[in-house]
């Protein structure tokens, strides 16, 4: 059994005998004599009205009842016994009224309840009859103050004794809790209840011995008014407090729903917080580091040497240095077998360089087939030297993707940090000025001095200066003869660009075509050529003597591969008004090797056009004799090496034979260029050369000594009987001197 069972069985155990026993005296001791009308009222409003007759006091759970008012009036009038009858029944037809309004209550509490009014009672009888003795001789014959002394006792006793059995059957339920506390906060607020029931038992008391009935009548219904008054007073303020509590419910519901739905946004803010949080460090890992490979990109570096320049400024000599990388072959490689292969072999190169580097050392990739690494602490050149070495030699070793074994190598540029340098991005830029001096010189490693700043600072000025002159027309086009070798008569012109720099002079085309390619500024270039050579052929072919006069021009690799050579050339034509069949393009073997098909199909249209074509310095790339019958040419021109060798008779005489030869066999025109001796002119004769160019005849010439040239119609059969190199013939002519010159 539950020991808060076990309390209140104990509990009920002591206290019903009292009751039986004090039942057992009252019904021994009932004044039968004493039954009449007054009695049965009384005893008819405590049983039966008392539980309906209460108020509760505005803002407390304290009801004023008339049931203790009736009790003690009736200690008053007919003694404790009645008193203790009463209570009795009271308290037992009060409980039962509770269940009926579908109250819920045991029935243990039930009894527990008479067995308090009972107890409670029987004890004040008690202890009123050892103060004052029997109650209704006192209250007949008292005056004003013994009556109020009396009342007192009789509320004091009822209020302690009740209080009493009702805290220590609290504290046997509940064990967490002493009496006095539960006393103090559960039954001490009761004693008002046991005052003014005992103030208004007296007052009735006094009514009724002091006036008539009809007086007591009237103060009756008056008191009734007023009771029914005050209750629907008391009524409206409980309605009124009932609505305000429900009110507070509801702000208190309100607030207790808008609490969890902050506790809700603040789950929501910190998680989101968090995926934010993860979302800036997914951010900042891929701002600064490599896609493909994972490896930190520039970005990185640029911050890391930030760092190591702002310790560096308070040290000397080179505390750390930049390696840039960058793999040779790679775009034929990646062309070749393709851009998954290619993507591939970088992660590959990402992992042996990984491999190679020391623990401190960081590797990065700045895109496409560029590398980095970052020393931190070099202590001199020799530890930067061991570790290329180290790179280079990695490198170098097979990489086998897929199956194939492919073969690649690195150009190195070193850079050395140290307090000079104001900008992380100048270290970069040095080491990769170095990287590409290496690729220039075909060199594993080259490193940084000033110079090489100096020439790159050169060259973008040159670069400036060249994106200026297009724009200014500052170039001017040469044009170097092309003879009939068999008549040594003019047969046309090679069409060559110089450019006039307003500061620097006449620069030679070795100084700025290979910056116009790589910049793509010969697009334009080309064409100014183009239609200011066509524009004068077309001029010259007017005269007498020049008719059939033909211009070549030098076509770029890079103008080959644009869809949109056929319509440029088609427009100058037209806009120049120049026959196509006198106009010749140049293409070199290379650039027309390097994309074959596209190359194939632009020259078809630019031969449906009209004009000629020819391949340029034909011997020194990689011909292919499958491509050279389908391309749609008319001329080959051999390259000035093989003319030169023709002077030694040696293995090189063998490749201009070869050519004259294929060509022959091609039904194509050979031009010989780079003549300069009366000897190479005799031999090319020989073997059926039949066009050539050259210092023999000329040097190229503005267009201004051509027209000269023209007039005189001069031709080049005198050079026959002559002997050696031109320039310096003392037997040549004072003409030719001049266009020599």
């Amino acid at each position: 059994m539950p020991l808060n069972r076990f309390r209140e069985n104990l509990y009920i155990g002591l206290l019903v005998p009292i009751v039986i026993c004090a039942s057992v005296w009252a019904v021994l001791n009932f004044p039968i004599h004493h039954l009449d009308w007054r009695l049965c009222i009384l005893t008819v409003v405590t049983v039966f009205f008392s539980s309906f007759l209460r108020i509760q006091l505005p803002r407390t759970k304290i009801h004023v009842t008339t049931s203790d008012a009736a009790i003690i009036l009736s200690y008053l009038w007919y003694g404790s016994s009645i008193a203790f009858i009463l209570a009795l029944l009271e308290a037992g037809f009060t409980s039962f009224t509770y269940l009926r309004q579908g109250g819920t209550m045991r029935k243990k509490t039930i009894l527990i309840n008479v067995v308090n009014a009972g107890v409670a009672v029987f004890l004040t009888t008690i202890t009123v009859r050892m103060v004052f003795g029997p109650v209704p001789a006192v209250s007949e014959s008292a005056d004003v103050s013994d009556l109020i002394g009396l009342l007192a006792v009789m509320a004091f006793s009822l209020f302690l004794f009740n209080s009493a059995l009702v805290s220590l059957f609290m504290a046997a339920k509940n064990s967490e809790k002493s009496i006095f506390s539960i006393w103090t906060e559960y039954c001490l607020n009761a004693l008002v209840i046991y005052l003014t029931s005992a103030v208004l038992a007296g007052v009735v008391l006094k009514a009724i011995e002091q006036i008539n009935i009809v007086l007591f009548v009237a103060v009756g219904v008056f008191s009734t008014v007023v009771y029914f008054t005050y209750r629907r007073y008391i009524d409206d303020i409980k309605i009124t407090a009932a609505k305000a509590e429900r009110a507070e419910r509801e702000r208190a519901e309100q607030a207790e729903v808008h609490v969890r739905e902050l506790k809700h946004y603040v789950r929501k803010l910190e998680q989101s917080g968090n995926e934010l949080q993860k979302s800036h460090e997914t951010l900042r890992h891929a701002a600064y580091h490599d896609a493909l490979t994972g490896l930190p990109n520039k970005y990185y570096f640029v911050e890391a040497i930030k760092g190591l320049l702002k310790e560096c400024r308070q040290m000397s000599g080179r505390p750390f240095a930049v390696l840039y990388l960058d793999l040779n072959r790679f775009k034929t490689i990646n062309d070749s077998v393709g851009h998954t292969r290619g993507d591939k072999l970088i992660r590959e190169v990402a992992t042996r360089l990984k491999g190679v580097v020391g623990q401190n050392e960081t590797v990065g990739r700045f895109g496409g087939d560029e590398f980095a690494i970052l020393m931190p602490n070099v202590k001199n050149e020799r530890d930067v030297v061991e570790l290329v070495t180290k790179v280079s030699e990695a490198i170098e070793r097979p990489f086998s993707l897929f199956g194939r074994d492919i073969f690649t190598s690195a150009c190195i540029g070193v850079s050395f940090g140290n307090r000079t340098y104001k900008r992380a991005e100048n270290v970069l830029r040095d080491a990769d000025i170095a990287m590409y001096h290496a690729k220039e010189s075909r060199q594993k490693y080259v490193i940084f001095d000033e110079q090489m700043h100096a020439k790159a600072v050169n060259l973008l000025q040159l670069e400036t200066d060249l994106r200026n002159a297009i724009d200014r027309r500052e170039f001017q086009v040469f044009y170097q003869p092309i003879v009939f070798l068999e008549t040594l008569s003019l047969a046309g012109f090679e069409a060559l660009v110089r450019w006039n720099h307003p500061s620097k002079g006449m620069i030679a085309p070795s100084e700025f075509i290979g910056m116009s390619e790589s910049t793509d500024l010969i697009i334009p270039l080309t064409l100014f050529v183009l239609e200011e050579s066509c524009r004068q052929i077309r001029e010259w072919s007017g005269g007498e003597n020049s008719s059939d006069l033909f211009v070549s021009v030098n076509i770029s690799g890079k103008h080959v591969d644009r869809p949109d050579l056929v319509d440029h050339v088609e427009t100058i034509l037209e806009k120049t008004g120049l026959d196509p069949r006198f106009l010749k393009l140049e293409i070199t073997e290379t650039a027309l090797m390097e994309n074959a098909d596209t190359s194939i199909e632009t020259l078809r249209g630019l031969k449906r056009l009209g004009t000629q074509l020819s391949i340029d310095d034909f011997g020194t790339g990689y011909s292919s004799l499958n491509y050279l019958h389908r391309f749609p040419l008319d001329t080959l021109k051999i390259d000035r090496s093989f003319v030169n060798s023709l002077e030694r008779m040696g293995e090189n005489s063998e490749i201009v034979r070869t050519i004259v030869y294929l060509a022959k066999a091609l039904n194509l025109d050979v031009v010989a260029e780079g003549i300069e001796s009366i000897r190479q002119l005799n031999q090319l004769k020989l073997l059926g050369c039949e066009f050539g160019q050259g210092y023999l005849f000329s040097r190229p010439v503005p267009a201004s000594d051509v027209e000269l040239l023209l007039a005189e119609n001069l031709d080049w059969r005198e050079l026959l009987n002559s002997n050696g190199y031109i320039p310096g013939n003392e037997d040549v002519d004072s003409t030719k001197v001049r266009l020599l010159g």
